[in-house]
Formats: C-alpha cells, sequence, structure tokens
C-alpha cells in the first residue's frame, strides 16, 4: 500500500503547486494524509473532493478546527497510523506527541509543525514528518512524503517538490 502524506501547505486557497502534488506527484497512491496547518477552508474542500484525510493544525481557520478533528488513526494494510500535527516548540516535538499516544500507541505516528522532514524512531515507534508542502527550513523547498506499507513492514520516503518545474523527486 502506497500512502501519500503532506502538512503544512499554508494557503488560504488551492494553488497549483498543491494540485500538482496531489494530481500528480501522489498520483499512483491509495491515499493521502494531510498533518495539519492547512489554513484555509478553500483548501479544505479542495483536498476533500481530492479524499484527502486531513487533521487541524495550529494555524488553520476556526472553520477547519470546528470541520476536523486533530487526531485521527487510520488503519491501512494491518497497520495503525496516528495523524496529528503537533505543537510548540521544535525541540522536544516529538516526545510530546510521542506521550500523547502513551496508553495506545500506533505503528507509525504521521506529523507535522516543525516543517522539518524526520523519518526514524523515537522510542521504539516509527514517527514521519513529510516536512512543509509549501517550504521545509530543513531543505529550503517544499517537501511532502510517501509511506509504503509492504508485508507488514513500513517504509518512507521524502519527495522534494520542486516549485519552478511544478515537482521533482
Amino acid at each position: 500500500m502506497r500512502i501519500g502524506v503532506l502538512s503544512d501547505t499554508h494557503l488560504r486557497s488551492p494553488n497549483p503547486t498543491l494540485e500538482y502534488i496531489l494530481e500528480d506527484l501522489l498520483a499512483d497512491t491509495e491515499s493521502i494524509l494531510h498533518a495539519g496547518d492547512i489554513v484555509g477552508s478553500d483548501v479544505l474542500d479542495f483536498l476533500e473532493i481530492r479524499g484527502v484525510i486531513a487533521v487541524c493544525g495550529n494555524m488553520d481557520d476556526y472553520e477547519i478546527s470546528r470541520a476536523i478533528p486533530q487526531v485521527r488513526i487510520i488503519p491501512a494494510a494491518g497497520k495503525r497510523i496516528a495523524l496529528i500535527h503537533g505543537w510548540g516548540s521544535r525541540d522536544g516535538l516529538e516526545d510530546r506527541i510521542l506521550g500523547h499516544f502513551q496508553a495506545d500507541r500506533p505503528d507509525i505516528i504521521v506529523y507535522g509543525h516543525s516543517h522539518v522532514p524526520f523519518w526514524g524512531k523515537v522510542e521504539d515507534v516509527l514517527m514521519f514528518n513529510p516536512g512543509s508542502a509549501g517550504q521545509s527550513r530543513k531543505m529550503g523547498r517544499g517537501t511532502v512524503g510517501l509511506i509504503e506499507i509492504e508485508d507488514g513492514n513500513i517504509s518512507a520516503t521524502i519527495l522534494s517538490v520542486d516549485r519552478e518545474n511544478q515537482g521533482s523527486t
């Protein structure tokens, strides 16, 4: 199973880069997750029409925070994926998020907020941050992600979005 992942679009309305990400870069995925900071309700509508599963983030407007939850648990290929945005400083972000799931650990936690791509284990839990679809602090350009679940194994990849050429990996 291939799952597209994006976060931190920070858009008031859909733009050509977002359209490229959903309709080209992540087109061959079975589902797409958005880890919050959508920002504008027109963008949420654009995402929902395309079947994107999203949570709200700290920068989302009132309409978005009322329309979608802060946390979701998504079953995928026999695994449980937690989808959450995150909060506070970048320092300690993964630990704060992990603490939220202390009582019920998922197989993987997908999150955003820091704009910094991350794939790895924290306290034996896989955590994946695709960075920011608009801009990554670490990579200087937009990034999104791809999660693959095959035969019970989970892998993830960061994909770079080249805004000038409408995308490259």
